[in-house]
């Protein structure tokens, strides 16, 4: 099995305080709302979901709840499997969905579980330490005529202030998550603080309500403000591409034609939206 780079962040660690502290009825409604709206289906039924990178598990949880006939979630990192596990007891271990340990990376993973019908892979290619393998390896478990989804950080070259309070160009902070992780936990945890409290300072000089900012933030895919501001902090590996490069490689490269996408000026990821070409004899 392909291994996590060094130094790799903790994901699993920060994803267990999201499923412990945070992860609720609502958050589980806005990730399916959101995968509805996307993938531009009104349900899963009948249909394969793949969740490659599956983090917290909210995303299998989501495709388990849409109706989706099968469900494989995998990730490399131990503790993610673990809490994607606790998501799926905590659903009655439906036979339908099987969670397990593996790398996008490794070929053996990509060939043993055949392909689906929808391959999702939300922010988790651009931190395998080899995006463009990681995504080549994606694309070849979907099936023909099925859908791609993939989302990855933007490649960004300013220095000014973004929307969302991150600023600067991407190599900045390739070098800042490199440093993080590198960190002890507690040193982790006080640049935590020092990024949270900047933040509630910029949305008070912009006359924004803090706690509604915060709230605000299930909105987005279910997501947790804190945990979504350690994720950013110490996601590393970290690897970046522009729209036109994404659209390059998995256009002209591997064919697949693009049905949806949400792109932004900004450090933040792009999402898009690909489907296969049906074979031949579908046609």
């Amino acid at each position: 099995m392909q291994k996590a780079a060094p130094q790799a962040y903790d994901f699993g660690t920060n994803w267990r305080s999201f499923v412990d502290e945070y992860l609720d009825a609502e958050r589980v409604d806005h990730a399916a709302a959101s995968l509805k709206e996307f993938l531009r289906l009104e349900s899963l039924a009948g249909l394969s979901f793949l969740d490659i990178g599956c983090g917290s598990g909210l995303f299998s949880l989501a495709a388990e709840r849409l109706g989706a006939a099968r469900v494989v979630s995998v990730d490399v990192d131990r503790g993610s499997v673990d809490c994607c596990r606790e998501l799926r007891r905590r659903e009655g271990d439906p036979e339908s969905w099987t969670v397990t340990a593996a790398s996008v990376l490794d070929r053996d993973f990509v060939e043993g579980f055949g392909q689906f019908d929808v391959v999702y892979s939300w922010g988790v290619l651009h931190h395998t330490g080899d995006l463009w393998q990681a995504v080549r390896n994606a694309a070849a478990c979907v099936k023909p005529g099925g859908l791609l989804y993939i989302a990855i950080y933007n490649k960004a070259d300013g220095i000014g202030l973004y929307s969302d309070g991150r600023f600067g160009p991407s190599p900045f902070w390739e070098l800042e998550k490199k440093a993080y992780v590198g960190l002890p936990r507690w040193a982790q945890r006080c640049v935590d603080g020092v990024v949270a409290a900047g933040l509630v300072a910029s949305y008070l000089v912009t006359f924004k309500n803090p706690v509604q900012q915060m709230r605000r933030h299930k909105t987005l895919r279910g997501m947790s403000w804190m945990v979504d501001i350690r994720d950013w902090l110490g996601g590393y590996p970290y690897e970046y591409a522009s729209v036109a490069e994404v659209f390059g490689r998995v256009r002209h490269e591997l064919g697949f034609s693009l049905e949806n996408l949400t792109s932004t000026n900004s450090l933040r990821c792009n999402e898009y939206l690909f489907r296969r070409p049906a074979a031949r004899n579908d046609v």
